[in-house]
């Protein structure tokens, strides 16, 4: 017999590739061999695909079946070549066109009675289609309003497997009715996408010293760490920044929606240019922080947290050797976790916000009358937060509590949208000063080009403050980055020396 060819598409992370599916139907004792490196769910296609050909009245060989899934040194998993697989046999028992089905990507996982189901991660997927200008991809039924995120490329949607037989030329026998099962999964435009009104920056009382913090914050994609007693909203704080941010762009959208097609949340989320916000538990573990698993590692917190905000709250209760982990992702922007058969890189572009109280119990604040914890107890506690995470904090300060119980007397209370407002206004002068650079906000400026551009005048006091050791270079480059930013919502073209000084207070914390 002839060989079927099929196309799939795998990923490694983020990163797709072409799937060369080949079924050859040889003489022997009958065995269903499958290669290739497929992990173990799809190593179980063998049983899946088996009954599914054989509900549209396809007669199984009662020969050798062997599949072959190229590039043979690249790992694949999970169930999505399923229908690829199916047609390749198909194909190769002359049962559909060879030809047509030779050009097309097929995916979808196949049920026992033949329904197709919906699949994670297919977004990504169609994305590296329409770069290799295929002809066609079949998806299936459920997974139709993902399909819409991508124009320019030609889909075709598919309940049953009979269905797949009848377009790539071929008759099926028989046209069983899909089962309620492939289609009840739920699918981006099933629920609504992620909600609009998330809280509101005029919520908080009073704290205009911490909401002023998050405009800068937000203006130039600094990283946060508020300190104050229970109660002072710190949480509460966090929670709005998406509200504040500017919206994601279009390229944006897309990679937040693709990372949320892997991790099968996007049809919670819909897609929305509202920055996406993280907040793990801080009992999480390293590898939920990061990413991980065996085989081919899955995305973590600060992957889903790309473009939005990961919030870690109470973070000295957190574990040191998940706080340690944050570092290198601060710095380049992505997380790189390496298994025994592959190296997978997720993005990890996030904006961190910490939050802790002043001590164990909570009320070393004022003159800490109220506070029953020994000194020792209060080193240890905030001792968890490293030199060189906190080094790589651009804006650290206290929130004190309230000091009122409603806002009758705040007339001018700052909305989330104004604030909002400000921001966008804020981050296009960013993005004009640095078009030369690639970068688009000032937390990703270069030392070197602050040093250069920021006025001589004006960096007296970093100079002082490294030559005396009370601050890093790393800590002097932080704050010019404040400066600027502050700079940029004043609409001045240059930090002056005050706007300098505020970027250092704005990094030093009373206690």
């Amino acid at each position: 017999m002839a060989i079927g060819n099929a196309l799939s598409v795998g990923l490694i992370g983020l990163r797709a590739f072409t799937i060369d599916i080949q079924a050859f139907v040889s003489p022997g004792l009958p065995y269903f061999s499958l290669i290739g490196l497929p992990d173990a769910s799809l190593s179980e296609a063998r049983e899946r695909v088996r009954s599914a050909c054989q509900s549209t009245g396809f007669s199984w060989p009662q020969t050798r079946v062997t599949v072959n899934l190229s590039p043979a040194s690249l790992p694949k998993r999970g169930s999505a070549h399923d229908l690829a697989i199916a047609a390749s046999i198909l194909g190769s028992c002359g049962e559909i066109d060879r030809a047509r089905v030779s050009r097309t990507i097929v995916l979808g996982e196949v049920n026992l009675d033949g329904t197709i189901l919906p699949i994670a991660g297919l977004l990504p997927m169609l994305l590296h289609a329409r770069a290799q200008d295929v002809d066609r991809v079949v998806i299936p039924r459920g997974n139709e309003p993902e399909a819409h995120l991508v124009p320019d490329l030609e889909t075709v949607c598919v309940e049953h497997i009979s269905e797949l037989i009848d377009l790539m030329g071929g008759t099926a026998r028989r046209h069983p009715r899909p089962s309620p099962t492939g289609s009840s999964l739920a699918t981006p435009g099933d629920v609504p996408a992620h909600p609009t009104s998330i809280g509101d920056m005029s919520d908080v009382i009073g704290q205009n010293h911490a909401k002023r913090a998050l405009l800068v914050a937000a203006a130039g994609g600094h990283h946060l760490l508020m300190t104050g007693p229970p109660g002072a909203g710190k949480t509460m704080l966090a929670s709005r920044l998406p509200t504040i941010m500017a919206p994601l762009d279009e390229r944006q959208r897309l990679e937040v929606a693709s990372i949320r097609s892997i991790c099968g949340t996007l049809h919670h989320y819909g897609v929305s240019d509202i920055p996406p916000f993280e907040a793990p538990h801080h009992t999480s573990s390293t590898a939920s922080l990061i990413g991980g698993g065996s085989g081919t590692a899955g995305p973590g917190a600060v992957t889903r947290a790309h473009h939005g905000v990961l919030f870690m709250d109470e973070a000295p209760e957190f574990s040191p050797r998940a706080i340690q982990s944050l570092r290198e992702p601060l710095e380049s922007g992505s997380v790189t976790l390496s298994r025994a058969k592959s190296s997978t890189r997720y993005p990890a572009r996030f904006q961190l916000i910490m939050s802790s109280n002043p001590c164990p119990c909570g009320y070393d604040y004022g003159n800490g009358e109220r506070c029953v914890c020994r000194e020792r107890e209060r080193l240890r506690y905030f001792g968890r937060l490293s030199g060189p995470i906190l080094d790589r904090i651009d804006i650290q300060i206290d929130v004190a509590p309230a000091s009122r119980l409603t806002a009758e007397d705040e007339p001018h209370r700052m909305t989330s949208a104004l604030m909002r407002d400000k921001v966008i206004a804020a981050r296009q002068a960013a993005q004009r000063r640095y078009a030369d650079h690639g970068w688009i906000c000032n937390a990703q400026a270069s030392g070197g080009w602050l040093r250069e551009n920021t006025p001589a005048r004006s960096r007296r006091p970093l100079d002082d403050a490294v030559r005396k050791q009370t601050l890093s270079l790393r800590g002097a480059d932080r704050a010019m980055r404040v400066a600027w930013t502050i700079a940029d919502l004043e609409e001045r073209n240059a930090p002056s020396d005050q706007d300098i000084l505020q970027g250092l207070m704005l990094r030093t914390r009373t206690r």
